[in-house]
């Protein structure tokens, strides 16, 4: 298997694309009316631009080390060659359940547009969870997306991108439209009150907004399918997520600018509500939107199918997972026991019904913030430790940026901590981080026996002095 390669095709569009359309998901659709409620209009914004400079200061961080080491599993070699394999695998698996919990999200997600556009279609009640009706219908449409999108994946990452590419331009054209709208019929008297809950509510918001940000590192997975100049992959990797930070305080703004905060209350789709008000109550309108947002699921559900199946299959090559998980398509060249295993874990969603939307998003933060720690923590370690290691995109100011970054995704960690206001809810979220804790000591300590100690580090270093050479 080792003569497998992933096929190396895609250009600026398409690695634009791909990232963008990652972190646009169905969030800014479903959930911009619990921003503004827990933290007023400008409380939310204020969340996102702390939250967004995170992101950007981890992102440069990447940038740095995507480009320097353009591999599949992009952290995984980031944390090896920094602290070796154990820290890798911690941070590669911690990478993975946020990517996974992206795409069960989506799938809990898909059903509720369904409820905008097809009032009264949830029907077949089979039980109640957390409070929710779960109904036949309603799991129905997520698991049947589910497999439509595994099944894109599957077939190929050139039919992957053109599909993301075409529905990026479908979410960015609903997006202008209600912008633009709002900021012709709203006004600043919907916006009141400015702040709510004070700085708890502030805290609730900035704890999601690792989950709304995410897929700027989809990026490094999808390294080795880049055919690009190594100083491009880092320049759009960052330029995607200042975009990202931008989208998210525009919406932000447009909803509250047009919708009052009864209305926001009271609506079930605030986005999509607030799109048909700013053009005079038209239903068509908000129905458009709806439609940005169904492209915002599938962008981000077939992006974090690339990012996640990408990390498992390194993973797998690396010998700390089962070794199939690391094989290749023999005609589509995709990793394709690792997409029917996320698919596997993602398509049972929709089964736990709406309340597992937040769930997934908590829990999922969680692990993307230790993951992003890690690789700022790699960031400074290499540049003590690798100091002449060729880096086509390169950060000035030495390892402060990267000591920024540390600090910060602490302060957002501990704000998922018992005791916090915005702490993880027991039981439902800490169980998803326990389990998939639990499951990744026995895959690796069951591969790493299997495979050995020697021959993982061996083919780290291989793939990694390779990459060197080429540079």
């Amino acid at each position: 298997m080792e003569d497998q390669k992933l096929l190396k095709i895609l250009g600026n569009r398409d690695v634009l694309a791909l990232a963008f359309g990652a972190m646009i998901g169905w969030g800014w659709v479903v959930t911009a009316g619990l921003w503004i409620t827990e933290a007023g209009s400008l409380g939310a914004i204020l969340a996102f631009l702390v939250g967004g400079l995170l992101v950007v200061l981890v992102g440069l961080t990447y940038a740095e080390l995507a480009a320097a080491l353009p591999l599949a599993g992009g952290e995984m070699f980031y944390s090896y060659s920094a602290m070796g394999r154990v820290a890798s695998f911690v941070t590669t698996w911690a990478i993975v359940l946020g990517y996974v919990s992206v795409v069960a999200f989506e799938a809990v997600a898909l059903p509720t547009v369904f409820e905008y556009l097809i009032p009264n279609y949830s029907v077949g009640y089979m039980y109640t969870i957390a409070g929710w009706d779960v109904t036949a219908t309603w799991v129905g449409v997520g698991v049947i997306g589910s497999i439509l999108i595994a099944w894109i994946n599957y077939r190929g990452i050139k039919l992957t991108t053109v599909i993301t590419f075409i529905l990026t331009l479908l979410i960015v054209i609903a997006g202008v439209l209600l912008i633009t709208g709002s900021s012709v019929s709203g006004n600043f008297e919907n916006m009141q009150p400015l702040f709510e809950k004070g700085v708890a509510g502030i805290l609730i918001v900035i704890i999601m907004t690792p989950f709304m940000f995410v897929g700027f590192d989809v990026i490094p997975q999808a390294a080795e399918e880049i055919n690009l100049p190594r100083k491009r992959i880092g320049q759009l990797l960052i330029f995607s997520v200042f975009l990202a930070v931008a989208w998210y305080v525009s919406i932000i703004f447009g909803v509250s600018r047009v919708l009052s905060p009864s209305e926001i209350a009271n609506s079930n789709l605030v986005t999509a509500d607030a799109m048909a008000k700013a053009f005079g109550g038209s239903q068509m309108m908000g129905n458009i939107l709806v439609l940005g947002g169904i492209g915002g699921i599938l962008t981000s559900w077939i992006g974090f199918y690339v990012g996640g199946s990408r990390a498992i299959y390194a993973m797998a090559k690396a010998g700390m997972l089962p070794k199939s998980l690391g094989e290749l398509h023999p005609k589509y060249k995709t990793p394709h026991k690792a997409i029917l295993l996320i698919a596997i874990l993602s398509t049972a969603a929709p089964l736990f019904g709406r309340p597992a939307l937040v769930w997934l998003v908590d829990a999922g933060g969680l692990a993307l913030v230790v993951a992003w720690f890690m690789v700022a923590l790699s960031f400074v370690i290499l540049r003590k430790k690798r100091p002449d290691m060729a880096r086509p995109f390169r950060l000035s100011g030495g390892t402060s940026i990267g000591w920024i970054a540390m600090l910060m995704s602490i302060g957002v960690a501990i704000l998922y901590m018992p005791g916090m206001p915005s702490a993880l809810v027991w039981p439902y979220e800490w169980i998803i981080i326990f389990i998939w804790t639990i499951l990744g000591v026995i895959l690796y300590k069951k591969s790493m026996s299997q495979y050995g100690t020697l021959n993982s580090n061996a083919h780290m270093d291989k793939e990694i002095d390779r990459i060197l050479k080429e540079e």
